[in-house]
């Protein structure tokens, strides 16, 4: 129950963070992303720590993950007040990745074919790396390039990997 009132709290953090972008409160906006940060790990170690890993919350922290990150995305490219912007194909491979994996939900739910939502190493990767492109371009990082090519990279090979994941569940 906590982890999943804890994944509520990152999702609720979304239009604060938004706001303080859009007014230019930097700042802010990077105290408020760190704390979703901080609060993905906390969830995440609770549910397994206490016990509390529930169907719920298996669909609710990587949705919460990906609202916030795709955000974030989205407004590190359009708010053009910042210091640094994230260049349109970063937002696009982060889009589509995301795009592509909820279509090939649809897809295996649509063919009534059982699915156990459950993260790989590269899913985990990408999401920490995301995470870590999204603070440093915050931070105004001279060298937030880096990390957005990281996170670019991470985010093409955990996507070709859900894709093979798929295409093995379908074809059962």
């Amino acid at each position: 129950m906590i982890p999943n009132l804890i994944s509520l709290y990152r999702i609720l953090c979304i239009p604060f963070f938004i706001w303080t972008l859009k007014e230019n409160k930097i700042f802010v906006a990077l105290l408020i992303f760190a704390s979703s940060v901080i609060s993905d790990f906390i969830d995440g170690f609770l549910a397994r720590r206490i016990p509390q890993q529930n169907p719920v919350g298996a669909i609710l922290d990587p949705l919460a993950d990906k609202i916030l990150l795709i955000t974030a995305f989205f407004c590190l490219y359009a708010f053009k007040n910042l210091i640094l912007n994230i260049p349109f194909l970063v937002l696009l491979v982060v889009i589509s990745r995301d795009f592509i994996i909820l279509m090939g939900i649809g897809v295996i739910f649509i063919m009534d074919t059982k699915l156990e939502i459950k993260p790989t190493i590269w899913g985990k990767l990408t999401t920490f790396s995301q995470m870590c492109t999204i603070l440093v371009v915050l931070m105004g990082f001279k060298y937030s390039f880096i990390f957005w090519n990281i996170a670019v990279i991470f985010t093409i090979i955990s996507g070709f990997q859900y894709i093979l994941r798929g295409v093995r569940i379908i074809s059962k």
